[in-house]
C-alpha cells in the first residue's frame, strides 16, 4: 500500500509538471537568409551549436526575421515565399505555415513582432508597409501603415520598433530613406527622421535602456547612429561606420550581458559592442560560423520569456510538493512502527 501510494504520487507529480510549457533553451538565434536556415549559438559564447531549424524546413526560404509567440513557439518570416512559419520553441520542430503566402497582401516580409495587443505586427519591401495579423489564428487583420507620408509612395520597412506610448518607429527605403512614426492614439504616420538627417540606408532599429532610438546602416561601411526619441534630433554616431568590420548593419538587438548585438549582413557575423560607449567588443559569432550567411534577425531567448507558462508550472510545484508530503507522511509512519 504505501508503495502504491509512492508511486502514485510521483505519477501524478510528474503528469502535472509534464503541462508545464517549456521555453527555449537560452541560446541566440540567427536567421541566416542565404542557407535557408535559423542556426543557434551559446548566449554566453557565442560558439555554434547546431542548426536550429535546418535548412528549407517546412518550406523556409529566405528566413529574416524571429518572434517567440505566447505559446512558447518561434515565427519566423519567410522572405522568398512572403509567409510566416511557426515552429516548435523546443526542438525547432515545424509546426504549420501560419500566415499563407501572401495573405492580406504580403510581401517579402523583413521583421516580425508581437505588439502590445498580441497581435503579430510585420514589415517588408514591395510596398508591404506594416501589416497586422491575429496574433492566435494567424488572420489578417488591416494595414497599419501602408505608405510614405512625404511622397505618397508605398512603404517599404526594414525594420519597426515599438516605443513605451506604443507608437511604432519605422525605417523607410526605397524611394524615401528616412524614419517614420505612427501615433497609435491618432492613427497618423508623421516624418520622424527626414532623409538628410538618416542613415544612407536605414536597416535595423531599436531603443536602448537610455530611451533613445539606435539606427544602423545598411550601407556597405556600416555604422549605428542615436537619435531623441521624442524630438527625432541626431545625439551621435554610436557605432562608427566600419568598426570592428561592421558592414550591413541589418537588426539590433540588446543581449544578456545588456551589449548592442549587431547582425553584419556583409561580413556574416554576428559583432558586439558596448552598451554605454559603443566601442567594438568582438565578433560575438565569427564571420560564416556554422554555416552563417547573409545574417538578419536576430533573437536571444532568455530576453523573450513567456508568461503564459507560470501559471501552470505552479501546478508543478503544487504536485510535486504533494509527493514529498505523502513520502514525509509514510517515512513518519515508518518510524513510529519502528518505536
Amino acid at each position: 500500500m504505501r508503495n502504491f501510494l509512492k508511486n502514485s504520487c510521483l505519477a501524478i507529480a510528474s503528469a502535472i509538471l509534464s503541462l508545464a510549457p517549456l521555453k527555449v533553451e537560452a541560446a541566440l538565434l540567427v536567421a541566416s537568409r542565404a542557407s535557408n536556415t535559423v542556426l543557434r549559438y551559446d548566449e554566453q559564447t557565442g560558439a555554434f551549436i547546431d542548426a536550429f531549424i535546418p535548412a528549407g524546413s517546412g518550406g523556409l526560404n529566405g528566413p529574416t526575421s524571429l518572434a517567440l509567440g505566447l505559446d512558447s513557439n518561434l515565427y519566423v518570416t519567410s522572405y522568398y515565399n512572403s509567409s510566416v512559419l511557426r515552429y516548435d520553441g523546443q526542438t525547432g520542430t515545424f509546426i504549420d505555415t501560419f500566415i499563407p503566402s501572401g495573405s492580406g497582401g504580403l510581401s517579402s516580409p523583413e521583421s516580425i513582432a508581437f505588439g502590445p495587443d498580441n497581435n503579430i505586427y510585420i514589415s517588408g519591401l514591395d510596398g508591404n508597409g506594416i501589416r497586422r495579423y491575429n496574433g492566435q489564428t494567424g488572420a489578417f487583420i488591416d494595414t497599419v501603415v501602408g505608405f510614405d507620408p512625404l511622397g505618397g509612395d508605398e512603404l517599404n520597412s526594414p525594420d519597426f520598433a515599438f516605443a513605451e506610448d506604443n507608437d511604432l518607429y519605422i525605417s523607410s527605403v526605397l524611394p524615401s530613406n528616412g524614419v517614420l512614426r505612427y501615433d497609435t492614439a491618432t492613427n497618423e504616420t508623421n516624418i520622424f527622421i527626414p532623409q538628410e538627417n538618416a542613415p544612407a540606408i536605414p536597416g535595423g532599429l531599436t531603443i536602448g535602456s537610455d530611451n533613445n532610438l539606435y539606427i544602423g546602416d545598411f550601407s556597405p561601411v556600416g555604422s549605428i547612429r542615436r537619435y531623441n526619441s521624442q524630438t527625432g534630433s541626431l545625439i551621435d554616431v554610436f557605432v562608427s561606420p566600419g568598426s570592428g568590420g561592421l558592414s550591413q548593419a541589418s537588426r539590433l538587438a540588446y543581449g544578456p550581458d545588456s551589449n548592442l548585438y549587431v547582425t553584419s549582413f556583409g561580413s556574416d557575423s554576428v559583432l558586439r559592442f558596448n552598451s554605454s560607449t559603443g566601442a567594438f567588443i568582438d565578433a560575438f559569432v565569427p564571420a560564416s560560423s556554422g554555416g552563417l550567411d547573409e545574417p538578419i534577425g536576430l533573437l536571444f531567448t532568455t530576453n523573450n520569456s513567456v508568461k503564459a507558462s507560470e501559471p501552470v508550472s505552479s501546478l508543478g510545484i503544487f504536485g510535486f510538493s504533494a509527493y514529498l508530503s505523502v513520502s514525509l507522511l509514510l517515512k513518519g509512519k515508518k518510524t513510529r512502527t519502528a518505536k
